[in-house]
């Protein structure tokens, strides 16, 4: 295709490091280099390469060198099955001070636009706390959340809406749309969002600036529970030191004994466990498109799949391929069966 040799493979560095099968603790590591990312450089590097050369990979730009990067370990572990802790600890490898912005992220599925709704959810700020943040999440069929978070640097609400003068140059009905909270820490300009305390889409960022070799952590609890007491510290600790435990019990049993292979064979089912997500296709609304909405390219009625008139899938399946959507990887899909 147009990016060249395995122009489809995906150009970051992230690892699924460990999983249970209920998704009581889960464990993730992503490689974020403090240069610019190169993205241009494997562009054309690989545009120039030939299907029978090797890919021109991230690692090959030099951009880890000297330990240039940061190591983000994200963990998730269940209090219960409506009460999960997520822990997020970034590492700097490099030998100096390095900034980072880190914007967990929490967003409702946009259902009210398409008419798959009654009414629309929404996210808003909860009473202040000089310990920790919170917003609260109304939704009418999932009921009442919580999001607990250590306090941030910026609090930023928008809309889980498209970008429509960016994707179809139709102009923006609100400057509110889904990538209005990237456009922001990236220009680090927030002074559109400094009176907008509700949303749908919502992130406390983080600017960190982190020593040579120092890390940093941050805590954060999705529950349905009102918590009282300070909930990123009471039982935190407990309840994510009881997880991993009961993760090392589990697998120990099931593994093989080689410590490597054991290694090897755990973070294979993570990778599976991980690849699991909601998967909704209706194929003759993929076609014709949705009330209200922009017509899409003519070319989805003569496309893959535009034949399966009768196709309606809503399940969560083991998605390989993430970026395959709405497509069947059957061939990826294959790959899974290895690990069972």
């Amino acid at each position: 295709g147009s990016e060249g040799n395995h122009g489809e493979d995906v150009k970051e560095l992230y690892y699924y490091l460990d999983s249970t099968p209920t998704h009581s603790y889960m464990k993730h590591l992503y490689k974020y280099p403090q240069a610019e990312y190169p993205y241009e450089e494997l562009l054309k590097a690989n545009q120039q390469r030939s299907k029978e050369e090797d890919e021109y990979e991230l690692v090959d730009t030099g951009l880890f060198n000297d330990g240039r990067y940061f190591d983000v370990f994200t963990e998730y572990a269940k209090g219960g099955e409506d009460d999960i802790l997520i822990k997020i600890t970034i590492h700097n490898r490099g030998k100096e001070e390095a900034g980072i912005s880190v914007l967990p992220t929490l967003w409702l599925r946009n259902l009210w636009s398409f008419g798959l709704i009654n009414q629309k959810p929404a996210i808003y700020m909860g009473k202040k706390n000089k310990n920790y943040g919170q917003v609260k999440i109304t939704h009418e069929s999932l009921g009442g959340y919580n999001l607990y978070f250590q306090n941030p640097d910026h609090t930023l609400f928008t809309e889980n809406e498209t970008n429509s003068e960016r994707i179809f140059g139709i102009p923006n009905a609100s400057p509110f749309v889904k990538d209005a909270i990237n456009d922001a820490v990236v220009a680090q300009q927030f002074d559109l969002f400094k009176d907008k305390n509700e949303g749908t889409k919502f992130s406390p960022v983080y600017e960190l600036w982190i020593a040579g070799g120092g890390s940093h952590e941050i805590r954060l609890r999705l529950s349905k529970i009102a918590l009282k007491s300070n909930p990123l510290l009471d039982e935190f600790d407990t309840i994510f030191n009881k997880r991993v435990t009961e993760a090392d019990a589990f697998y120990n049993e099931l593994c093989v004994e080689d410590s490597e292979l054991k290694n090897i064979q755990r973070q294979a089912f993570a990778g599976m466990l991980w690849s699991k997500q909601y998967y909704n296709i209706d194929i003759p609304r993929w076609i014709n498109g949705d009330p209200g909405q922009t017509t899409p390219p003519v070319s989805r009625k003569n496309g893959r799949n535009s034949e399966w008139f009768t196709l309606n899938n809503e399940d969560i399946i083991s998605m390989p391929d993430k970026w395959e959507y709405p497509w069947y990887a059957a061939w990826d899909l294959a790959f899974h069966c290895i690990p069972l």
